[in-house]
């Protein structure tokens, strides 16, 4: 029996991502806007197949049906309303087809295109039934939830929730649209449309359509409060402009990405596309809630507790590295970061290296595949930095790519070769790379490694067994400051220390005040904190800094900063030392260390940051 159950639990366990538009993604592969876009699920099913294709490899958790318009009124119109049944049944059967069991697939209804009572002629039961007639054969094509959309009259929307109801017991988002100002296209204020929405009594309410994701942002903001009823937002790629007689849509993939994330800071549980979104605007808002709040695949994997082995001989912590013993004993560190190559020489990292080594850095920090893309092994560099330069590394070891068996197997052969500092992170999933059909492996997150590591640390394996002489690794963690969900990143870093964690590392900070907020929350912890730091080289990269790095935010007054110097590369490059070294000013009384990136592989940078500063007095 078809129930809300399975969809409603979902969406009590994080945000839901829907598709984009269906219509005019017809349009735009070449079908002329006088034809009936329902009718293709019977005349031209491959190519509406094709656009549920491109959605899901975008990542979408939810595929609407191509029947938005396929109701009696709007099929008259094409002499197809004997095919009402079918066209329906079709759209579910076609979208079910390439959902397969791990995607929901909505089953759309719009408006019927004629005003009911009291604005038109037809009677309110007349429009239930003609609703109803549509969801049957929607509901019997096998379609999830049903998603009613882009409604202007809350009288015909709520005939449409009454037609649904009676013909099943499945979920229903009901959603009106909304004009420039954030008010109805009657003229209701958000206040009064939220009232409207929620007396309905569908099980998420929301808005889509009409308007870009700025006004619907706005829009959000107001009502949020207003409700404890899950939200929708679903908004277009701008409004589209007449260029050469065809409709453009200018809102940009990398920009609807960026709103995705306000969406779910403002607190939006179900965001997806309207009108001109494709699958790349559905793609950049898929890699942005995996970059907020990855949606992992974790295994069962028992790790046996940390128990004492006889006659093993626990390192201590300030005995574990030079880094260790210079943070045991309070001295300021600091790390600098240098990414891997793409190819097999490492011959300008390591010259890199030495120059950091002779400036006084502490230890040179290794990224592991960051972004989810492929360079030379993490610790391959690490090992050829500490031969060849002398200067510690911080290797990080990621968990996407790897078993627990092969965890461990890397981690003894690291600590075997005299890598002696890990950084413990769970990795960014595929889908943020160049390589989103690779697969993650993710039996364990990072808190699981911290406490694999830990064990190794014991002299014992996860299940228990001694390894014989343990290894001693000095365990750092990574830290999120700017989380969307900051009590659970709290939550996640006391679980981290608790597993073995002995100092963390945050990522890049450009808001000090949320910096200063998350050290409020966490002094009590007792860890060191290492902050990091990245000297923006250009506004671009601060966009990217802020669109796309997972956890990273740049306020809009860097943004502003930033943009006054587009026009010159030397500017951009001396306000973005000038702006880091603002910040680590005012964060050094919080902090026992500092990691600075060398954005682009330039040292210089680094050296330009530290240039006015005494770590030691």
């Amino acid at each position: 029996m078809k129930t809300k159950k399975n969809f409603l639990k979902r969406l009590n366990t994080g945000v839901i991502l829907f598709d984009g538009g269906i219509g005019t993604e017809v349009y735009n592969r070449g079908v002329f806007i006088n034809k009936c876009f329902e009718e293709l699920n019977l005349t031209n099913p491959t190519l509406i197949q094709q656009i549920h294709e491109d959605y899901k490899k975008a990542g979408v958790d939810v595929i609407e049906t191509n029947t938005y318009g396929a109701n009696f009124y709007k099929l008259t119109n094409h002499q197809l309303v004997n095919e009402l049944c079918k066209i329906n049944f079709e759209g579910a059967r076609l979208a079910k087809e390439v959902a397969g069991d791990n995607i929901y697939v909505a089953g759309s209804i719009g408006p019927l295109g004629v005003r009911i009572e009291p604005l038109g002629a037809i009677e309110f039961e007349t429009a239930v039934e003609k609703f109803a007639e549509q969801a049957k054969a929607l509901y019997d094509g096998g379609v999830d939830l049903f998603i009613l959309e882009t409604f202007v009259y809350p009288n015909e929307l709520k005939a449409a929730v009454e037609a649904v109801k009676r013909i099943c017991d499945l979920p229903i988002i009901s959603q009106m649209t909304i004009d420039d100002d954030g008010f109805s296209l009657t003229g209701a204020k958000p206040i009064t449309m939220i009232k409207e929405l929620e007396s309905l009594g569908a099980d998420v309410i929301g808005i889509n359509c009409t308007v870009g994701p700025q006004v619907m942002l706005e829009w959000l903001e107001e009502v949020r409060n207003l409700t404890n009823v899950p939200i929708s937002i679903m908004p277009n790629a701008g409004k589209p402009k007449s260029i050469d007689g065809r409709n453009i849509y200018l809102t940009s993939p990398e920009y609807l990405g960026e709103y995705a994330k306000h969406f779910v800071q403002a607190g939006a549980n179900i965001i997806g596309g309207c009108c001109g979104t494709n699958h790349e605007h559905i793609k950049r808002m898929r890699n942005m809630l995996d970059a907020i709040k990855p949606e992992l695949k974790r295994s069962k994997i028992l790790i046996a507790p940390v128990k004492e082995i006889e006659n093993i001989n626990i390192i201590p912590k300030n005995k574990k590295s030079r880094l260790s013993r210079r943070m045991s004993d309070g001295h300021f560190v600091k790390f600098v970061e240098l990414l891997a190559p793409r190819g097999v020489s490492a011959t300008k990292e390591i010259e890199k290296a030495k120059e950091m080594f002779q400036y006084g850095i502490d230890v040179i920090n290794i990224p592991d595949g960051p972004r989810a893309s492929a360079r030379m092994s993490a610790m391959s560099l690490a090992i050829q930095i500490q031969r060849e330069v002398g200067i510690e590394t911080v290797l990080h070891f990621v968990c996407r790519d790897r078993n627990v068996i092969g965890m461990q197997s890397d981690l003894m052969g690291a600590y075997a070769l005299g890598l002696k500092n890990i950084l413990s992170i769970t990795g960014d999933p595929p889908k943020l790379g160049n390589y989103p059909d690779a697969t993650a492996v993710f039996d364990v997150d990072a808190i699981g490694l911290t406490n694999i590591i830990n064990r190794l640390n014991h002299g014992m394996d996860i299940a228990g067994n001694p390894i014989g002489e343990p290894t001693g690794f000095f365990i750092g963690v990574g830290a999120n400051p700017g989380a969307v969900d900051l009590e659970n990143e709290i939550n996640r870093l006391k679980w981290k220390i608790d597993a073995g964690a002995e100092y963390f590392v945050t990522q890049p900070i450009f808001d000090i005040k949320v910096f200063e907020n998350f050290i409020n929350r966490t002094h009590n912890l007792n860890v060191p904190v290492v902050a990091g730091l990245w000297p923006l080289t250009s506004l671009r990269n601060a966009e990217f800094m802020n669109n796309e790095v997972p956890g990273v935010d740049v306020p809009e007054s860097i943004l502003k900063k930033m943009a006054k110097y587009v026009d010159s590369k030397e500017d951009s490059l001396k306000v973005g030392i000038e702006i880091a070294k603002e910040t680590l000013e005012m964060m050094l009384p919080m902090i026992q260390g500092v990691q600075i990136s060398a954005p682009f592989g330039r040292t210089q940078s680094v050296i330009d940051v530290f240039e006015d500063f005494n770590f030691e007095k």
